[in-house]
């Protein structure tokens, strides 16, 4: 194994940072897809998530059109979680390892965590909470370019509401709802960027150790917001990230009900 998470994958199956997953069944592997247009929206977000319950856990992850078949849900449900950390398919990979590190370390029982409650309301009013609530880890002078990759309107909105100057990329979007151009590729706006805000998705996609390694090189803040992994980018917390929000499931577009996330903030020595 090469690379960040897979040399964090490599330490949970040796044990390093918990039981044996090869003691730990996953219960249920199951998977949700669904779509929405937010009001005022000209965009049909469409995502699938993967999801593996272990205990009271449950890790996830999101997963491109085709990548996964319905298949996996009875082949893995009530395996080992170190058959699902071997696999070769690697959102699945991504959504053991986040049932993992979730199972041993819980967001809610978490000492730096800190609680942020969504409203209850429509889709819009929890995503324009959700998305304020990511951006306010950024504390960069007005002006700052922001890298936004992973594309959600209301969070571009609530960047720009910061000051900041969005440098949006997606692999899925051409335009913001505004009519801005979004790039495809992160090696357009990563070498830009006075600060990084991405998607958990990253994880899933094999981009998020190109993004922590640039982070790094160049000194710059990198925010993610994850739903897909969210406690697996909490492990690189004071190690290229430097904050994080992290949203566990059930994610909030699944219910009209009050929910949190949890933001950190890596912590600084001396």
């Amino acid at each position: 194994m090469s690379g960040a998470v897979d040399g964090l994958i490599a330490d949970v199956l040796a044990g390093r940072l918990g039981p044996d997953p090869a003691d730990v069944v996953a219960t249920s592997v199951f998977w949700a897809h669904h779509g929405t247009r937010l009001a005022g929206g000209n965009v049909t977000y469409r995502n699938q998530y993967l999801l593996a319950r272990v205990g009271a856990a449950f890790g996830a992850c999101a997963f491109e059109a085709g990548e996964l078949t319905p298949e996996v849900c009875a082949e893995l449900s009530g395996q080992p979680l170190e058959e699902l950390l071997r696999d070769e398919r690697l959102p699945l990979r991504i959504a053991a390892l986040d049932a993992y590190l979730a199972t041993t370390a819980p967001h809610h029982e978490a000492e730096h965590a800190e609680p942020v409650e969504l409203p209850a309301g429509t889709p819009e009013v929890r995503a324009v909470a959700r998305d304020a609530a990511i951006a306010g880890l950024l504390d960069l002078p007005a002006g700052a370019k922001v890298a936004l990759i992973g594309v959600v309107n209301p969070l571009v909105a609530a960047i720009r509401a910061r000051g900041a100057e969005c440098l949006p990329c997606d692999l899925n979007l051409t335009t913001t709802q505004w009519g801005d151009p979004v790039t495809r590729s992160m090696h357009d706006v990563l070498p830009v960027a006075d600060a990084v805000v991405a998607t958990g998705m990253t994880l899933s996609n094999g981009s998020f150790d190109v993004i922590l390694a640039s982070c790094r090189e160049r000194g710059v803040p990198l925010v993610v917001y994850a739903q897909t992994g969210s406690a697996v980018a909490r492990h690189f917390l004071g190690a290229g990230v430097t904050a994080l929000s992290a949203e566990p499931f059930p994610f909030s577009q699944f219910s009209a009900e009050p929910t949190r996330l949890y933001r950190y903030r890596a912590r600084l020595s001396g």
